[in-house]
């Protein structure tokens, strides 16, 4: 079974040494939600998710050292949910974002072509991939559409200031690719194939 989910991803670094992802999904078979991945210097995995049923299909696809189970609040660019609070400004089109809004949707959403981007995308962009294993015999890719680079972030954990903007380095362990290493929001859709 083949599972879509359409939206935005965003991937902020802090200078405190905090990695943020966070979904914002507008069509998925789960309904509209966001959630948030957290990974703090330490190397500590949080998901942030807002129901159970969310908090269960993503801690299936992904790997987590803690999931947390809170009200989600988001207004535009801004999340809020248990200890995390991010607000980030999108700049300018990503180079990659125009080379993205050239290819064809029905190209773009091609498992074969998500493979074939997988290389390129991984030498281009360290850490980031764009088809791989999922976990438990699922697979996924992500056809993504556009991207626009990060200008700025205000964020904090559980009221501590985890400071301005930086790169997102290290990469995130989330799963079976990254985040890219300049703050960037993407549009695009994450598609999962069940067992």
């Amino acid at each position: 079974m083949l599972q879509r989910f359409d939206g935005h991803i965003v991937g902020l670094g802090t200078t405190s040494g905090t990695r943020i992802v966070v979904g914002m999904w507008e069509h998925s078979p789960l309904g509209a939600f966001a959630d948030a991945m957290v990974e703090d210097a330490g190397g500590h995995r949080t998901l942030l998710a807002p129901t159970d049923e969310v908090a269960d299909f993503v801690a299936s696809t992904y790997t987590f050292d803690e999931i947390q189970v809170h009200p989600v609040h988001r207004a535009g660019w801004s999340f809020r949910a248990g200890p995390l609070t991010a607000t980030w400004v999108p700049g300018g089109r990503a180079p990659v974002g125009r080379l993205l809004r050239a290819v064809p949707t029905v190209v773009s959403e091609a498992e074969a072509w998500a493979r074939l981007c997988d290389p390129i995308a991984r030498r281009v962009m360290p850490g980031v991939r764009t088809h791989g294993s999922a976990g438990q015999g699922r697979t996924e890719w992500y056809a993504a559409r556009d991207a626009w680079h990060v200008d700025s972030l205000e964020a904090s954990w559980e009221g501590r200031d985890l400071g301005p903007l930086a790169p997102l380095a290290p990469a995130v362990r989330f799963g079976f690719g990254s985040a890219p290493r300049r703050p960037t929001l993407t549009r695009l859709s994450s598609f999962v194939r069940l067992p």
